[in-house]
């Protein structure tokens, strides 16, 4: 329908929220913004991305007695003006970019940034969710983290191809080969070792295979340039470990600084019921009774969770569960929970939205590797796989996990765990109950039978 001037008018018609707001549009080079005081005869200004621009444009805004700015979250570029903003004391609103981009007649930057600050000031604009500063430096860290062993498995891969290349079948007799008998083995034939039987010798005592098996295994074509190739890769391999190493002690630096201060002193923290599972991604640090300081629960405790799950959840959703009003907008953002399209009152559509989510991701991980947990958890894992199917019974385990994640970090309540006995016990009394309303429904009794 085309734009009439009483449609124009109809914004006039609108209760203003924000009267002091702002709009930017920003680019790799370039940022837009508006914020239209009555007496400025240039509402709309060209600011260049450079640090000094930033202060610029925030002195230009305070000038202006701008309160609220809204911002698209578009790649990167949005940042370092969101925190000179935050910094000077601005309410910042990062806004998700598919809800502006739909907008036809609006494709220069100039008209905008106009159609951002309109829509702002009538509160028409949704915030994106963001921790607080300081859980924000600690997701920073983590992030960095889980890039490091990204690109440190890459370099794994490329030791187990020249190994292949080379017919040196470690892979086959150790299941790790960046574990202590792959990583001396590996050592060794950089340094210039080739017996077999020598470098079998380096194998840890706990080791399933022999030491005969894994000689015949290393008996190889050892090549020049293949040779070269497991070097490289093994240098870059013990480089990004390091840097892992450092980025931990980064990390424990921060978590010291979130330490919250406490009146009371908390319990003692239980850890016979995890088992160290001595992965070579387990943080350098105490990571579990750090993040029990931190938030004053045992969040490792729920089934399947580990410390470094648990702390990259953490640094994603922070820890102030009042920023979501109850455990379905918990879900909801997650996007762990099913969005419903109605109309008429009728469910045309339901479905799980898709999302690279950071905590979500971690929440599915998570409730994927319930399959065979003897417990509560798993048995609810499984009579919802026959069910459901595979991928719906990892969403509605992850939603399960994420509702126990929220009542224990916001009510501040220890973990009950589940067994499978009491799960099969709740599941009986909902069936029975359900029997004996569908049969009241249809006029009977339901009578249990005698022994």
């Amino acid at each position: 329908m085309r734009a009439t001037s009483t449609s124009r008018a109809d914004w006039d018609q609108l209760p203003v929220i924000h009267a002091h707001a702002a709009g930017s549009d920003i680019g790799s080079a370039e940022i837009w913004v508006a914020a239209p005081p009555p007496d400025d005869p240039q509402p709309v200004r060209q600011f260049d991305t450079y640090t000094p621009d930033l202060h610029a444009l925030a002195d230009w805004l305070a000038q202006c007695q701008i309160t609220t700015v809204a911002m698209e979250s578009t790649g990167v570029y949005w940042i370092p003006l969101f925190e000179v903003l935050e910094a000077r004391g601005f309410q910042v609103a990062v806004v998700n970019a598919r809800h502006l981009q739909h907008v036809t007649g609006r494709k220069s930057d100039w008209q905008d940034c106009q159609w951002i600050q309109r829509l702002h000031t009538f509160g028409l604009l949704n915030d994106s969710f963001h921790p607080a500063a300081a859980i924000r430096v600690l997701r920073t860290y983590l992030r960095q983290r889980a890039m490091l062993l990204e690109q440190r498995a890459a370099h794994i891969q490329h030791m187990q191809k020249a190994l292949q290349q080379m017919n040196v079948q470690l892979t086959q007799v150790l299941s790790d080969i960046t574990g202590k008998s792959g990583l001396a083995i590996l050592r060794a034939i950089v340094a210039g070792e080739r017996n077999p039987q020598v470098l079998a010798q380096l194998r840890e005592e706990r080791c399933e295979k022999s030491a005969s098996e894994i000689a015949q295994a290393l008996t190889g074509n050892y090549r020049t340039e293949h040779l070269f190739s497991l070097q490289q890769a093994l240098t870059l391999y013990d480089c990004y470990t390091e840097q892992v190493r450092v980025c931990d002690g980064e990390i424990e630096k921060q978590f010291q600084i979130l330490k919250p201060e406490r009146d009371a002193p908390l319990p003692p923290l239980a850890r016979n019921d995890k088992r160290d599972s001595h992965s070579k991604n387990a943080p350098a640090y105490d990571a579990r009774g750090l993040l029990y300081e931190l938030v004053g629960v045992d969040l490792v405790a729920i089934s399947g969770l580990n410390a470094l799950t648990v702390q990259t959840m953490l640094s994603e959703v922070g820890t102030d569960m009042r920023k979501f009003p109850s455990e379905k907008h918990f879900c909801s953002w997650l996007s762990l929970a099913p969005h419903n399209d109605i109309s008429g009152g009728k469910v045309l559509r339901s479905r799980v939205p898709k999302t690279n989510q950071r905590a979500g991701q971690a929440f599915r991980r998570t409730a994927q590797s319930l399959s065979r947990k003897q417990d509560g958890f798993g048995e609810y894992y499984r009579r919802q796989r026959a069910r459901l199917g595979p991928q719906q019974t990892i969403v509605a385990t992850a939603h399960k996990l994420a509702r126990v994640f929220y009542h224990m970090l916001k009510e501040h309540t220890a973990f009950k765990p589940l067994t499978q006995e009491e799960y099969a016990r709740q599941v009986r009394v909902r069936e029975i109950a359900n029997l004996k309303k569908k049969a009241a429904r249809l006029g009977f009794t339901l009578a249990e039978a005698s022994a």
